[in-house]
């Protein structure tokens, strides 16, 4: 048996699913008054910086976020290349789901997350740098799977962050383009 770790991962801020078709689940949500969403897109341009399984990652994701209370509910679609998402469906037939949780991790500083979730026996399995329209957000995904079933992510948005250009799905209302 093991012995239970200090606490350290902090509130849960997001609950993420996998969709091979954002549309189509977004749709779904919609129907359990969950939404509009943000629709981001992650490319070269917007992610700069993005590493999968320690080497050099070349994903390109769908990224969808709408608040419900102090909860987010994320939607990533896979478009190219290599990332947990095109795994994730690959392993399950592209059937869509709860694939991770983001933790606030009491807002420490990423580098001090990296260590300690090393130092638990998880590193890091895809990361990246996302660009705001000012600052950037730093995202790690950690290889929790075999262990606990799903993946723990950690979000780290800089003070001066705002929102890249961006869609709204389902289009826009005046209240949400202000």
């Amino acid at each position: 048996m093991t012995a239970i770790a200090a606490p350290f991962l902090g509130t849960i801020t997001e609950v993420c699913i996998v969709t091979p078709d954002h549309k189509k689940t977004i749709d779904g949500l919609l129907r359990l008054g969950i939404g509009p969403f943000q629709v981001f897109d992650f490319t070269p341009v917007t992610v700069p910086t993005r590493r999968f399984r320690g080497q050099q990652g070349d994903f390109e994701l769908k990224v969808c976020f709408a608040k419900q209370g102090d909860l987010v509910f994320e939607i990533m679609q896979p478009v190219a290349g290599k990332s947990l998402m095109s795994e994730w469906l690959d392993e399950r037939n592209n059937k869509e789901g709860v694939q991770h949780l983001a933790f606030d991790c009491k807002n420490i500083p990423m580098s001090e997350r990296k260590r300690e979730m090393k130092a638990r026996g998880f590193e890091p399995a895809m990361e990246g740098v996302w660009k705001g329209r000012k600052g950037t957000c730093t995202f790690c995904f950690f290889d929790t799977e075999e262990s606990v079933g799903t993946v723990v992510e950690s979000i780290d948005f800089s003070d001066d962050w705002e929102d890249p250009e961006h869609e709204w799905y389902p289009a826009a209302t005046k209240d949400q383009s202000a």
